[in-house]
Order: structure tokens, then C-alpha cells, then sequence
């Protein structure tokens, strides 16, 4: 059974991004289309264009193709939106690099995308200019000054109009993020001009949500290397005219004192924040009124979280789902309804069909039966960068993204996501591949075996939990072992929890089998919940 939207199809225009974002920057030129949240430093709309124009005549004077990879290793500051568009009307393609990925980390991403230039900000620098060096990229551009590096101002003031370019919107790629898909390590996933066009159309013909309008302020907290980052809190803000406050870290005191100062009207978040955001004593210092819609999204949000939060706030709270793979929406929650349901993932997107699939016999699924969530439209994805075997796994011969989610749907049509058939680990939003941790395990002399899962936390939604063999005539504490892993990964990759153990479970072709320790970790963190419980 094929699920669809209760909305309309809507037309998809063949343009490339940047002009479906900007269509509106001339008409309002004079207004803010980005303001630094720490500092006041405001672009108008009028002014965004203009820089996006100059970039892209810029990259061309400097022989940037189409075609071509940029990567931008920033936090969320309005240049990014500079960055971003005028890579797109350059004919680029904008790979996004996580700020907080150690050189080799970046390494891997930039030699793997093949990113000719780079731009980031002084304080990431050194490790970038470090990660260029060796990984073929031909210039870095920094936000500012410093050494081994072009001041981006060099790239906006040669003048010049940008090149005159034929789009092919279908198959011309526009960006590059990475993502670990359904198993495995981190992928290109390749999003063309329809790709993001289509998803910005179908947010907007969803009427039964309350997107962006003029009159809204929208505060960016959410990175923009993220893809829902990047479509929720920018690029859908800007295309519906809207004003961005970007925030280039999260801190709960300043994003209270954000909106209070900006007046922000809507709020992209992630559970931490939501967890924050009913909890914290700082909350009722500050004056949020002007908020009147908090979107979360990148994974589960409990019903009774959203609840708490809509009721301290006095604003409506909706959830939104989707993966890097299909741009990224494909549900929202229907929050102009009057009994939407809040632990629902919401209706699906016009334009867009879902079939509900058992996983082993891949027979379709009806009302109320749960199963791997299937899903077709024009935005998901051209497929992974030099992997076409992990494409063809992912997407079949009629089209359909498997999306390695567990979830269905119910007689009014809110789609429900119970569990994960896919092994990455969400730890506060951000996708941590088990695969590539227990990589660097392996790497220490101590360690003969390693098996990591996501382990339940309240505030992260899931930890990376690291079982451990280790070698005979060895010996290595858990603290060493979180340590080793710390010093070669990103933050929000790190082991949180060890536990030792004698073997690994895997199957007869060696593969392990982390559903085993998944179902032991769930009983074990349940049981030592039930054991503090008074009573």
C-alpha cells in the first residue's frame, strides 16, 4: 500500500538553487536577510545577492568549473550563506565539513569528494590548512586573515559579473554532505539543484504547516553542515523571505537570551535542546514570547517532551523527519491541525509516496502495521559518490529510498518512527557510524576485539558504548580506552561507556551482531533505572 500526502502535488521549477533562494532579494532588498546573533553585524537581502554574485564571478576568475567541489569548514555565521550560494551560481558543489573533525577526519572527506578549494575561520585554521595539504586542495580561503591562507575578501572584490552557465537541475549536483547511510562509514550523498529546490516546495506546499513567512524571524542554531541545518534554518528561511539569526555555537543561556533579543519567531531544534528547554532554570529569566514555532527534528522527540516544552513556551511544537538522503524532509508534523499529534513524525510532503515494507520478505504493509519505511520523490538523493553498490542497496530499480527506519502509519495518516534497522548511533542529532569507531579501537595494542552500539542517555538520546575484548597479557582501563578514542575523533564521536567482555557476538560469516548487544544494553540500562526507582 502507497502512502501519500493529504496535500496537493506541487510544481517544481527547473531552476538551480541559488535562484529559487534569492527569488525574492531584489523586491526586498532593504530587509535583513542574515544577522550574526553574538555581534548585530546584519546582511539585507539586497546585499546577499550581491555577494553571492561577486563570489561566483570570483571563483570563475580564479578557473573554478562546474562541476567542481568546495568545501566550507565553518560555524554558522551569514558568510556560509554566501559561501554556499555562490558556490551554487558558480556552478559548484558545496561539500559541508564538520568544524569540530580532527585534520584526518578532514582528510578523508576532502580527498574523497575531491574539494579543490576550502573556506573556514582563524581559529580552525591550522588543522584545515594541515588537512588541505595533504588531501590536493589548492587554496583555502579564511574568514579574516591568517598565514597559508587567502582573506575571502580577495574572492568577493575582483568585481565582474559570475559566469553565464546552463543548468541541469536534475543532474547537476549542488551539494555534497556526507553521511554514514544505512550501515557503514561516512558517504557523499549526491543532492542536485531539483533535489533541494523540490524539498524547499514541497515544506512550502505542506499548508498544514506553519513554515517560514516575511514577517518571521528565524533563529539558526542548528549547524549548517548538517542538511537539516542547512534546509531548515537558512535555506527555507531565506527562499519565504524571511530574517536569519545565525548562532556559530550552541550554549542554552545564549540561545534563551538570542531569542528574547531578536525576537525570533520559529526555532529549528534537536531533542538535547528540547530537553534544555523544558528543564532549564535560566528559562523563565528570559522573555520568549515571540516564539511561536519550535520544529525538531534529526531524531526521535517524545510525545510527552513535546508536550512539556509547548506548554512551558506557550508555542506550538512540531516534528519533522527525514535523512540526509532525501534532502532532507519527507514528514512534518501538520501543526496548524488542531489535534495534531505531537509524538508523530507528522503527514507526508506532497510530492512524496511512502510504503510501509516488512523488512525480511519486503511485502508492503497497511495501516497500523509496522515496518521499514520505504519512500520515493523528487527529493531523494542521485545516489552515494563512488559507491554504486551502497546506491543500488539504498535505492531500488523503481525508486525507493529504504530507509533502515522502523516506523507506521495510522488511520489519519501520521506517520510513527519506533526504532532504528540501521546501526548509526544519533548522539544529540549527529550521526556517529559504529563501524568507523570500532576502526580505531582496533588500532590499539590492547585491544583484540571491539563492538560499539548506541547506549540510551536522557540528555544525548544515545551515547556510543564501546564493548571490549582485550588482548591476552594486556591489560587497559575503560579511561584509557575512552582517551585513545578521544584523541582521534570528533567530540560528539567519542566513547562514552566501555564495558569488558570476553568475545564479541558475530555470525558464522563474521559479521557482529550488535542487535544482541543493543537488546542486552536496553534490559541492562532498564534494570538500573527500575533499581533506582523509589519504591
Amino acid at each position: 500500500m502507497i502512502f501519500k500526502s493529504p496535500h496537493p502535488d506541487v510544481p517544481i521549477p527547473a531552476v538551480p538553487l541559488h535562484q529559487y533562494v534569492l527569488r525574492h532579494a531584489q523586491r526586498l532588498a532593504s530587509k535583513p536577510a542574515l544577522i550574526d546573533g553574538p555581534t548585530g553585524r546584519t546582511l539585507s537581502y539586497g546585499q546577499l545577492a550581491g555577494a553571492v554574485s561577486a563570489a561566483a564571478a570570483g571563483l570563475a576568475a580564479r578557473g573554478f568549473h562546474k562541476g567542481e567541489v568546495f568545501g566550507i569548514c565553518c560555524p554558522n555565521l551569514p558568510e556560509y550563506a554566501i559561501a554556499f550560494l555562490g558556490v551554487s551560481a558558480a556552478g559548484g558543489v558545496v561539500t559541508m565539513l564538520h568544524p569540530l573533525y580532527t585534520a584526518s577526519e578532514l582528510i578523508v572527506q576532502l580527498q574523497d569528494a575531491k574539494a579543490r578549494f576550502v573556506l573556514t575561520v582563524p581559529p580552525l585554521l591550522e588543522k584545515v590548512r594541515e588537512a588541505a595539504g595533504k588531501s590536493g586542495v589548492e587554496e583555502v580561503y579564511v574568514l579574516g586573515a591568517g598565514d597559508g591562507a587567502t582573506p575571502v575578501t580577495k574572492l568577493l572584490a575582483g568585481g565582474g559579473t559570475p559566469p553565464a552557465l546552463t543548468f541541469d537541475p536534475k543532474e547537476d549536483l549542488v551539494t555534497l554532505p556526507y553521511s554514514a547511510g544505512t550501515t557503514g562509514l561516512p558517504k557523499g550523498v549526491m543532492l542536485t539543484h531539483r533535489n533541494l529546490v523540490a524539498n524547499l516546495c514541497q515544506c512550502e506546499g505542506m499548508r498544514s504547516f506553519e513554515s517560514y513567512t516575511e514577517q518571521d524571524v528565524g533563529l539558526a542554531v542548528l549547524p549548517f553542515f548538517h542538511i537539516f541545518g542547512m534546509l531548515a534554518s537558512l535555506l527555507l528561511a531565506l527562499a519565504q523571505g524571511a530574517t536569519v539569526v545565525t548562532m556559530p555555537r550552541f550554549d542554552m543561556e545564549e540561545f534563551l537570551s538570542t531569542v528574547e533579543k531578536y525576537r525570533a519567531t520559529v526555532a529549528p531544534v534537536v531533542p538535547p535542546i528540547m530537553l534544555g528547554l523544558e528543564r532549564h532554570p535560566a528559562l523563565d529569566q528570559h522573555d520568549l514570547s515571540s516564539l511561536r514555532l519550535i520544529l525538531c527534528g534529526a531524531s526521535p522527540l517524545s510525545e510527552g517532551l513535546a508536550q512539556a516544552v509547548s506548554r512551558r513556551l506557550g508555542c506550538k511544537v512540531a516534528q519533522g523527519y527525514g535523512m540526509t538522503e532525501a534532502s532532507p524532509v519527507t514528514h512534518i508534523g501538520p501543526s496548524r491541525e488542531k489535534n495534531f499529534k505531537a509524538g508523530a513524525v507528522g503527514w507526508v510532503l506532497p510530492n512524496t509516496e511512502v510504503m510501509v515494507v516488512e523488512p525480511e520478505t519486503r511485502r508492503p504493509l497497511g495501516v497500523g502495521e509496522p515496518g521499514e519505511l520505504w519512500i520515493r520523490g523528487p527529493q531523494i538523493m542521485k545516489g552515494y559518490l563512488n559507491h554504486p553498490e551502497a546506491t543500488a542497496e539504498a535505492i531500488t530499480p523503481e525508486g525507493w529510498y529504504r530507509t533502515g527506519d522502523l516506523g507506521y502509519v495510522d488511520g489519519d495518516g501520521y506517520f510513527f518512527v519506533l526504532d532504528r534497522l540501521k546501526e548509526l548511533i544519533k548522539y544529540k542529532g549527529q550521526q556517529v557510524a559504529p563501524a568507523e569507531l570500532e576502526a580505531v579501537l582496533l588500532t590499539h595494542p590492547a585491544i583484540a576485539d571491539a563492538a560499539v552500539i548506541p547506549s540510551p542517555d536522557e540528555e544525548a538520546g544515545e551515547v556510543p558504548k564501546a564493548f571490549i575484548v582485550v588482548q591476552s597479557g594486556h591489560q587497559v582501563s575503560a579511561e584509557e580506552v575512552m582517551g585513545f578514542v578521544a584523541a582521534r575523533v570528533a567530540p560528539h564521536k567519542r566513547i562514552r561507556r566501555v564495558e569488558f567482555v570476553g568475545q564479541v557476538p558475530k555470525s558464522l560469516y563474521g559479521k557482529i551482531l550488535r542487535r544482541v548487544l543493543v537488546e542486552q544494553e536496553r534490559l541492562s540500562r532498564a534494570s538500573a533505572v527500575q533499581a533506582h526507582s523509589p519504591g
